[in-house]
């Protein structure tokens, strides 16, 4: 028995000899008429000395009572604890245009999974498992895919204020396994993972990828078996699942396929999060210039500071003003009042409605800063509910935080109301909901119970948009992003930091909803001064906001400010309906993308020089994404950023160039001379 699912640019091709079904084919798409069990008798392996006298198959879920000699796909055992070793038996399949599903049996067990493939050429995969009684699930994967025999794993790794480092990792006999623990997707190891072919680049080469969308922490295990066949695993942490039950899910796996390097994981992943899994209040509206008051003004709160602040943000731009953490209870620092979610009225007398009539009058959008998980010992909440925390009593804090159980409803009723009258009384368009410190225990509930909370929020403010902010870039995953629509990509506004967090995190994330912020000429977070035109370019590259305290601007550095705001709201429709694209740059001390309209008729390059160059003059950059047989205009739209050592006949200087689409992506343009902390930005239209 065969199967095929199949998108635009990926096949996946499944066979059961009367087992679990295993995957026999995933990569880019095979012929229509591709004859499946020949593909199926293709996969027959030899056996030799020292081997099992049959190869216990790698299936959809590996079984530990099958002598596989790897990693289970499911460690399960009775209520009581006994281990459980079902051998599975194929039952039958389910078939819809677009959609799978396999069922397999044992023992009182139903084991399911089931794929799907999306419009925007994804396909989602997902395991089921239920009972006729209660049992307990130490661990249970998501369809296991193989990875092919070439190649490196590319996954990421960070920190805070230093999100999405890419690590690249040979295969070798045994297992890479990443378990992120924290109770979040996590800044250590979110839940990404790139197998590159062999020779692949950002423009060139085979790749697939795998994103788990989850928030509450994962398992990934990345495996060479001693027969050499690989596979790879995703599904919560181990021991996540802490209750018995009858039934039980994994996450969506979202899987993807290219035949044009990184850039076309990238394309694919853009796409689908913005078009399939980000539910936007209002599509057709623009995003908005976003202004956050917090490195302005932390938890100092005045009416009259903050209303000269919003008229000096829309004065340059600005179409969103952000009050920040410090509005409730009696919230003066990071040690009191969360759970507390009432205007404080010694800052706010009048409420909250005398900045927001100010912030309307400007013509601008309100929002708030909440962060509902997480509740501080001294509050009134805690006082009346200590037996609604996470975890033991005994716990070490995070910036003097205790976390609230999600999976208790009182507890997500209580924030439902609190919550839900704020935004009742004010017209607010958009809350920033944060999550700043780590979970004591990893348990499945609490994300579900997250989820939950959001989804009854949404349904009762359809039009309040929400950002997803865990310290930065903690918790960034197509699961939160179901229920959220921006992400605060770091807690750095340092430009050279996000010059890289921006290049490497857009092999996952749409422009659209990655916020990014002018921040203070001297950075909070690095101590760093850099040029305004600098932090004002890297910031337009995503989705533009400000956060600093304005007053500070000299009147260049707000002159500048306006100009790129005013090319970014000109240019933002294509920008962010389009895709971003990674350019192999031959100059590491360069760093650059391109952003191509959905059309194809317009695009944008930034090209960051971070550091000094090793050579005198610059290198070519070479373009991607071009028809190679149009031609295309492109301008410098920044010369005068150019540094007095650039002294040269650089053509793009002085004008623009007409070039062909093979030209610009196999020979590239020169760009000017440029000190560290320049940013060009070439913009090219088709004739």
């Amino acid at each position: 028995m065969q199967w095929r699912i199949d998108t635009a640019s990926q096949t996946i091709a499944l066979a059961s000899a009367g087992g679990v079904p295993a995957v026999i084919w995933w990569g880019p798409r095979l012929p229509d008429d591709e004859d499946l069990s020949q593909l199926a008798a293709a996969q027959s392996q030899d056996l030799t000395g020292g081997m099992l006298d049959a190869l216990p198959a790698l299936s959809l879920s590996p079984e530990p009572g099958r002598a596989f000699q790897g990693q289970p796909g499911h460690l399960l055992a009775e209520a009581d604890g006994t281990p459980l070793s079902p051998a599975f038996t194929f039952d039958r399949a389910e078939s819809a245009p677009g959609h799978l599903s396999l069922y397999s049996r044992a023992d009182g067990l139903a084991l399911a999974h089931h794929l799907t493939a999306k419009a925007t050429g994804v396909i989602t995969l997902k395991t089921t498992l239920a009972a006729d009684r209660p049992i307990r699930v130490h661990w249970l994967a998501a369809p296991v895919l193989p990875a092919p025999q070439s190649g490196d794993m590319i996954d990421v790794h960070g920190k805070w204020i230093g999100e999405f480092h890419l690590i690249r990792t040979q295969w070798t006999p045994g297992i890479r396994q990443r378990e992120a623990r924290t109770g979040r997707s996590g800044h250590e190891h979110p839940p990404y993972l790139i197998l590159a072919g062999q020779g692949s680049t950002n423009t060139e080469g085979e790749a697939l990828a795998l994103h788990y969308a989850w928030s509450g922490g994962h398992r990934m295990v990345a495996e060479e078996l001693p027969d050499g066949r690989r596979q790879v695993q995703f599904g919560a942490p181990i021991g996540a699942e802490t209750n018995t039950g009858t039934r039980f899910e994994t996450a969506e796996l979202i899987a993807v396929a290219s035949t044009t390097g990184l850039n076309g994981i990238a394309a694919t992943l853009q796409a689908d999060l913005r078009d399939r899994v980000v539910q936007w209040p209002d599509p057709a509206r623009p995003r908005p210039v976003h202004y956050n008051c917090w490195e302005a003004v932390y938890f100092d709160h005045k009416l009259d500071t903050l209303a000269e602040i919003a008229t000096r943000a829309a004065a340059l731009g600005a179409e969103r003003f952000v009050l920040d953490d410090g509005w409730f209870g009696k919230r003066d620092d990071d040690t009191t009042s969360l759970g507390d979610w009432i205007i404080d009225r010694e800052k706010w007398p009048d409420g909250l409605h005398p900045l927001i009539r100010h912030v309307h009058s400007l013509g601008m959008r309100f929002g708030l800063w909440f962060e509902p998980e997480m509740v501080n010992t001294d509050s009134d909440l805690y006082r009346a509910h200590p037996d609604w925390m996470l975890g033991p009593a005994d716990q070490t804090t995070g910036r003097h935080q205790m976390v609230l159980n999600l999976a208790l409803s009182e507890v997500r009723e209580n924030l439902f109301l609190q919550i839900s009258a704020v935004l009742a009384e004010y017209p607010i368009d958009y809350v920033k909901w944060d999550h700043n410190r780590l979970l004591p225990v990893v348990d499945t509930a609490q994300t579900h119970g997250i989820y939950d909370l959001l989804s009854h929020l949404r349904a009762a403010h359809p039009g309040v948009e929400i950002e997803s902010c865990a310290s930065g870039g903690g918790r960034i995953d197509a699961g939160i992003l179901a229920h959220t629509h921006r992400v605060w990509l770091s807690d750095s506004n340092d430009a050279l930091e996000r010059l890289r967090i921006q290049h490497d995190a857009a092999l996952f994330l749409p422009a659209a909803v990655t916020g990014s912020h002018v921040g203070p000429r001297h950075c909070h977070t690095s101590g760093r001064v850099l040029p305004m035109a600098f932090r004002a370019w890297v910031a337009a590259q995503r989705h533009l906001g400000f956060e600093m305290d304005l007053r500070e601007l000299t009147e260049d550095e707000a002159l500048t400010l306006a100009r790129v705001t005013r090319w970014w709201k000109d240019n933002r429709g294509w920008m962010l309906s389009g895709t971003i694209h990674r350019l192999d740059s031959d100059d590491p001390a360069m760093t650059a993308e391109l952003q191509l309209a959905a059309d194809g008729h317009r695009f944008v390059a930034f090209a960051g020089q971070a550091e000094t160059s090793r050579q005198i003059l610059p290198r070519p950059l070479r373009l991607t994404g071009l028809d190679p047989a149009a031609r295309y205009t492109v301008t410098l739209i920044n010369p005068d950023d150019a540094p007095r050592q650039s002294r040269g006949p650089n053509a793009l200087k002085s004008g623009a160039l007409t070039l062909t689409g093979r030209a610009l992506m196999t020979r590239g343009i020169l760009l000017p001379v440029a000190w560290p902390a320049t940013m060009w930005v070439v913009e090219g239209r088709k004739l």
